[in-house]
């Protein structure tokens, strides 16, 4: 049984690394998708309500401006990041929602409703209205999900699902590891040849090894290579917990075979 759960961990991190592949195709299928409906607008302005564009905002602010711009979205980059500074400034204004209450107390509310849903992003309304009861704040569930709604924070089950990459990966950095292959076409005595590089790369150190480099990357080949890389003696994945998949170009290299 030993010997058998390093090599059953092996194949669920080269699992992960064809997800990740997965998750590329469907990121240029969207990309794909938005264009197309792009140019089915032909420049018509789609208008977004104030939630809507609050939620777009956060979102957008995750992904980053670079990335953003590879995404070819509906509305800019620059847009989308300055409906994310306007919602920043808003959090403490609320002038246009002031009537004859006490402004100073809701704004003070509104912030701890916000700053409870992004720290614990399994609480739902009822348990936000049960915390702010225990410090004598008394607010109903209503009124708990217009902020969140107003600020762009999706509900508990929706927000529960994600864990920020970001996150994750400052949380596992130091048992993360990397895999790919790439190819090197090599002149034989049978003409040109491709040889499959299998290689490995610690991410906290940046320390890169090769695993193995073959003609034929069967499923024998690759379960030796499980076995080499898992071992206790020397395997490249002995420490590690995660491993993800990197996106490398093939390098062409003409070398005599």
């Amino acid at each position: 049984m030993s010997s058998a759960s390093p090599l059953l961990s092996f194949l669920l991190l080269m699992v992960s690394g064809w997800v990740h592949r997965h998750q590329l195709i469907v990121i240029e299928f969207l990309q794909a998708e938005n264009r197309l409906l792009k140019e089915r607008l032909s420049g018509k302005r789609i208008r977004f309500t104030d939630a809507e564009r609050a939620l777009l905002a956060r979102k957008a602010k995750a992904v980053g401006r670079k990335a953003l711009l590879q995404l070819d979205t509906i509305v800019s980059p620059d847009t989308l990041l300055r409906w994310h500074r306007r919602l920043v400034a808003q959090k403490w204004n609320f002038s246009q929602r002031r009537g004859a209450g006490r402004p100073g107390i809701m704004r003070h509310i509104s912030a701890l409703i916000v700053r409870m849903a992004e720290q614990n992003t399994s609480w739902g309304y009822t348990r936000i209205q049960g915390a702010l009861t225990n410090l004598s704040h008394k607010v109903g569930r209503r009124t708990i999900a217009n902020v969140l709604k107003r600020n762009g924070i999706e509900p508990a089950p929706e927000r529960c699902r994600r864990t920020r990459w970001s996150t994750f990966l400052k949380a596992h950095w130091k048992v993360l590891a990397a895999s790919d292959f790439f190819t090197v076409e090599v002149w034989t005595g049978r003409g040109l040849v491709t040889h499959y590089v299998l290689f490995v790369i610690s991410l906290a150190d940046r320390v890169v090894k090769i695993a193995g480099i073959t003609s034929r990357p069967d499923e024998a080949w690759m379960l030796q290579i499980a076995r080499n890389e898992t071992d206790s003696q020397g395997g490249a994945l002995v420490a590690k917990r995660y491993l993800s998949s990197i996106e490398i170009a093939s390098t062409r290299n003409n070398s005599g075979g």
